[in-house]
């Protein structure tokens, strides 16, 4: 099938960044379409270095404008005219770039992206907590905290602690530097939650901040969800994940380094329901949080694009690449969507992180059963893409893994 695609259909993946997102996305492309994607980036991140299926090409300040869109239009007035040029960001600070820019490069790229305005609602958890509040979507008791109330003292968090805290836009927080920064935090007092904020706010930064009810549990409580919704607004695929351990580094809080696939059709059909009514188009992921307070899972937030473990989804059978490729270049008519079900293991760790530090229970000796049955799957380890120096340089990423568990690994 995909011999067939390329000879009537030509197109070229442009990937926005080089982190293990754009290696993921690079190694679905390849593994449906035998494809190399290109890449840009500012900088070359160590999960693509060295690869054979993603050519990186790194532009100093290509993160920011006028680098970017002075880029993306040499690239575009560059391409070749028989080729379709997909756009597909992979971070979130790409992610905005291709919104606020996306009529102009629609005109050289299929950029499957909502507008620029409805990109901010969903992006700002502010914006984003009130959206849910008028589709019905459950989400965790929030106070929203100003720059006012924290520089007046007048902070009167009305609900108990433990609370969670976070920035509510994150890509002005990129550009938050003290000693202490988290992506996100867990506070036991309201002294805690006034010196972060103060720290966070002398740095710069003038958005909202998010204090949230701290939903009790830890990573089993979790879970993920990847969507890819259609140039029609149809949601084609949907594939849910359930987090058994993140990464408890300070810059890396969040990220997930292992998924077992999930099934629940009521978080399907609710979802679903969502992206279709609001006009969804494009990659979509969702974190939440099941509270056995109220047995309901609760949306942390969304993220317009595919998620940075994403390829967990292509890794269970249900290629990334080719649901946007039938979509946008196959023009493929839509049938129904695909609730994914199915039994693998994804690791973004080593195997014994996962033994060692992932909570004890049926969760985890399900993984450790598919791994012992070679149902698990790394997105880094690419048998077609595997040479001396990238296999050393990977197996040094994951012993550094080992050494961030052990530094700041605690039970939640």
């Amino acid at each position: 099938m995909g011999e067939k695609i390329m000879k009537n259909n030509k197109f070229q993946p442009i990937l926005l960044g080089s982190d293990i997102n754009v290696y993921g996305m690079a190694r679905s492309f390849h593994e449906e379409y035998g494809i190399v994607s290109d890449a840009y980036a500012s900088t070359a991140l160590a999960p693509t270095k060295y690869s054979a299926i993603v050519n990186v090409h790194v532009e100093p300040g290509f993160d920011t404008d006028p680098v970017f869109i002075n880029t993306m239009r040499k690239i575009g007035k560059e391409k070749k005219k028989d080729v379709t040029y997909l756009l597909i960001a992979c971070g979130d600070g790409y992610v905005e770039l291709v919104g606020r820019h996306k009529e102009e490069l629609s005109e050289f790229f299929i950029c499957p992206y909502i507008n620029e305005e409805l990109m901010e609602k969903l992006t700002n958890k502010v914006s984003f907590y009130s959206i849910c509040e008028q589709y019905e979507l459950p989400y965790p008791d929030t106070y929203i905290i100003t720059k006012d109330l924290v520089e007046k003292g007048d902070l009167k968090i009305p609900f108990s602690f433990p609370v969670a805290l976070k920035a509510a836009n994150s890509i002005e927080y990129l550009d938050v530097d003290f000693a202490g920064r988290k992506k996100a935090y867990v506070l036991d007092s309201l002294e805690e939650v006034k010196d972060i904020c103060q720290k966070i706010y002398q740095c710069g930064y003038t958005s909202e901040m998010v204090c949230q009810d701290f939903i009790p549990g830890g990573d089993e409580n979790m879970r993920v969800l990847n969507a890819y919704v259609d140039q029609d607004s149809k949601v084609r695929m949907m594939c849910l994940g359930h987090p058994l351990l993140e990464d408890p580094s300070p810059a890396s809080i969040g990220n997930y380094s292992a998924i077992l696939p999930d099934f629940n059709q009521e978080i399907y059909d609710r979802i679903k329901s969502f992206l279709e009514r609001i006009g969804y188009v494009g990659f979509a992921n969702f974190d939440m949080k099941y509270d056995t307070r109220d047995q309901q899972y609760k949306l942390f937030e969304i993220n317009i694009r595919q998620g940075r473990s994403s390829y967990y989804v292509t890794w269970n059978g249900y290629n990334l690449a080719k649901y946007l490729v039938e979509d946008r270049i196959m023009n493929t008519p839509f049938e129904q969507t695909t609730f994914a079900k199915s039994q693998k293991l994804w690791l973004g760790a080593p195997e014994s992180v996962l033994k060692k530090y992932a909570k004890d229970g049926a969760d985890k000796e399900q993984a450790l059963a598919l791994i012992a049955a070679k149902q698990c799957g790394h997105t880094l380890f690419y048998s077609k893409d595997m040479n001396l120096r990238r296999y050393i340089l990977m197996k040094y990423a994951y012993y550094n893994y080992k050494k961030g568990f052990k530094t700041y690994f605690s039970e939640k």
